[in-house]
């Protein structure tokens, strides 16, 4: 199948689908007019892809982890433990992300909380200056 009947088969579009080929993620054949032709099992793998994206993983730890995943029922397993150092690596970063953005809510709402709720009459003393320009508090 082309590209376009490719994206409407996935839900993905063709700009992605050229993506994960320069990433080495897909490797549709080539027409001799230059188009790609994807197979039945493409699909799967941009499932799969799609999956693994969801999950936090980026493009070069799915190509390096994809020779090793199987699609069973539906579901993506590791086909070898020579995987669980990649995979245990990936969970440790997502969660320092998680904690990153916990920290962030906390300051988030810490300001929240601190910010008037009466309404100001005069908006000109919301506005603060920054390296020589005026911004609005509202824009932030």
């Amino acid at each position: 199948m082309r590209i376009g009947a490719m994206s409407k088969r996935t839900g993905v579009s063709e700009r992605l689908l050229r993506y994960y080929e320069e990433q080495g993620l897909l490797r549709p054949q080539r027409q001799p007019s230059g188009y790609r032709e994807y197979a039945e099992g493409d699909v799967h793998t941009v499932r799969s892809i799609r999956i693994l994206l969801g999950a936090g993983l980026s493009t070069q730890t799915i190509a390096a982890l994809m020779p090793c995943m199987v699609d069973e029922e539906g579901g993506l397993t590791p086909a070898c433990s020579g995987m669980l150092p990649d995979l245990r690596r990936e969970r440790e970063r997502i969660d320092r992300a998680v904690g990153d953005l916990a920290a962030a809510r906390t300051v988030l709402e810490g300001l929240i909380a601190s910010t008037p709720s009466e309404v100001i009459e005069e908006p000109e003393a919301c506005l603060a200056e920054d390296r020589g320009r005026s911004i609005s508090v509202a824009s932030l």
